[in-house]
């Protein structure tokens, strides 16, 4: 049996548009999920899942032809969020070169699902590892990235961009712009999220801005316009200049308003923080429900959004260093 790890994220900058080759700035956060893989005598694969949300449920199932789980929550978010496991299990596979090789899998989460924190590429991630190491194959960082990005490539019809699986490998805070992708320096930063209990259509969303940039100029102009922002952000987040970054953040959430991925729930909690006196607040991940996050070094903005109608929850979130990691059994 391996248990292994992976953090979750925040977008400082840049979602959407680096699905166009822009560069995007996501960091890894102190939210993370976990899978246990114990390999089996036989090919099924049977799948426990815990905590997929803040408010948590469980799902079990013993094979695809099963029936679906009595949750309450979205059936695409269940079959989505069983996807990633199903996609992270041929990723190992595939790895340890044992097609046939079959898993009991425990998913336990702090990350909610849906919620545009790389909840999905935390799953992927910390299930290659640990469903390769079962099998006796200990890949480095840069394939379990690969080889999650692959996964998540898979369940998103190809929309996906390598910056949540990257970041979730390695941790910290990382630029991506297409195939590259590199960890970056930053400093501590004060992030506060906030949680309207919901979640975008991630495929719906992304379909959507492509929809708009091919119809529209400005469109396609708001897109690269995010890309700009993005690496001025890069060199306000070197030199750490934390109000450089919260009016960035601002000017982020905005374009992305634009291209109609925000929300009303998602913008009361943005000019909550905003009211709080954050440096910065924007919507995080693919929009359309889920959170924000908010940059402010005091209590102020954690404060606001538990008193704001349509925030579930709202936390502080440190900077997460360390990225996938196998944890004691």
């Amino acid at each position: 049996m391996v248990v292994s790890s992976a953090p979750g994220k925040v977008y400082l900058f840049g979602e959407h548009a680096v699905v166009y080759g822009e560069p995007a700035v996501p960091c890894a956060i102190e939210r993370r999920a976990q899978v246990t893989a114990e390999e089996r005598d036989d090919d099924r694969i049977r799948v426990r899942a815990e905590d997929l949300s803040l408010d948590g449920f469980t799902v079990e199932y013993g094979s695809a032809s099963d029936a679906a789980p009595d949750v309450d929550v979205a059936e695409s978010l269940v079959e989505a969020g069983m996807g990633y496991v199903d996609a992270a299990v041929e990723q190992a596979r595939d790895a340890a070169d044992a097609p046939e090789a079959g898993f009991d899998i425990t998913v336990e989460s702090e990350i909610p699902l849906g919620g545009g924190l790389g909840s999905s590429a935390a799953v992927a991630v910390a299930g290659i590892d640990a469903g390769a190491r079962e099998l006796g194959v200990e890949l480095s960082t840069e394939e379990i990235a690969e080889r999650a990005y692959r996964a998540e490539l898979a369940v998103q019809d190809g929309e996906a961009s390598r910056a949540d699986t990257f970041c979730s490998a390695t941790g910290g805070a990382v630029r991506v712009e297409g195939d590259d992708c590199r960890a970056i320096e930053a400093p501590a930063l004060p992030l506060v999220i906030g949680f309207d209990g919901g979640a975008g259509d991630t495929g719906e969303l992304v379909a959507g801005v492509r929809a708009l940039r091919e119809e529209y100029d400005f469109a396609a102009d708001t897109v690269s316009g995010i890309g700009d922002l993005v690496r001025r952000g890069e060199r306000a987040l070197a030199d750490g200049d934390l109000e450089e970054l919260g009016r960035l953040m601002d000017f982020n959430h905005g374009l992305l308003e634009a291209l109609g991925v925000s929300s009303r729930s998602l913008d009361n909690m943005v000019w909550a923080a905003r009211d709080a006196d954050a440096l910065g607040a924007k919507l995080t991940g693919a929009g359309g429900g889920g959170c924000i996050v908010a940059l402010d070094p005091s209590d102020g903005t954690e404060t606001a959004l538990k008193f704001t109608p349509g925030c579930e929850d709202a936390f502080r979130a440190e900077l997460d260093t360390e990225g996938v990691r196998v944890e004691d059994r």
